[in-house]
């Protein structure tokens, strides 16, 4: 694994003690409302059999959402985080959710394995091509028929809250997320055929309905 990569974990190996504390500090009632819109977007009630991966999944927070709205789904969370992941399995404990250590550029599941194919808030972070291969990976473990929902965030319009954004960004060393960030549809138009974009509620996420 390259030595960045490693670095990076051990940085979300360490940052998951604080993570959710954090979330609700920065995001207040925004982290549920997105979530609900996230969730919404998936349209399970179109669907007799529910198969869902969220990708990049953090401590979980959005399998925890897919199981209070769809108790039977198979639901699998998928990081590179080992603590990310404990953090994750704490918190669905009660739930079916099986949480999966793995690569998103290289994920460990057949084609066509679910539904609904979730990444919330973490495409930015990964390099152009690592990114490119995450999108086709997701596109090819998805049904035919299924959808990707992909959120991310908007930059702030707020001059302030634009400021730290971008010292963000620039932490991660993330030139290229700064871009793919700005560069609208385009990078997910190149791997699927159908791109929806949506806003959340508050305005502070946008969602990118994208489907074969």
């Amino acid at each position: 694994m390259a030595r960045l990569r490693v670095g990076r974990r051990k940085y979300y190996d360490l940052f998951s003690h604080f993570y959710d504390a954090f979330i609700r500090l920065h995001a207040g009632q925004d982290e549920d409302d997105t979530r609900h819109f996230l969730v919404d977007a998936a349209h399970l009630e179109e669907e007799s059999v529910h198969r869902i991966l969220d990708l990049c999944c953090g401590t979980g927070s959005v399998v925890l959402a897919f199981a209070k709205r769809c108790p039977d789904a198979l639901l699998v969370g998928c990081d590179f985080s080992h603590g990310m992941l404990r953090k994750a399995q704490e918190k669905t404990a009660a739930t079916q959710a099986v949480f999966v250590e793995g690569d998103a550029a290289y994920l460990p599941f057949a084609d066509g394995s679910f539904n609904v194919v979730t990444c919330s808030h973490a495409l930015y972070e990964l390099k152009g091509q690592a990114r490119e291969q995450a999108l086709r990976e997701m596109r090819r473990v998805t049904h035919s028929h299924g959808v990707v929902l992909i959120m991310e965030h908007e930059i702030p319009s707020h001059p302030v809250m634009k400021l730290f954004f971008r010292m963000r960004l620039l932490f991660l060393g993330c030139r290229e997320g700064r871009e793919f960030i700005e560069g609208g549809l385009q990078p997910l138009k190149k791997i699927f055929s159908r791109v929806i974009l949506n806003h959340s509620w508050s305005g502070r996420s946008r969602l990118m309905v994208c489907k074969e």
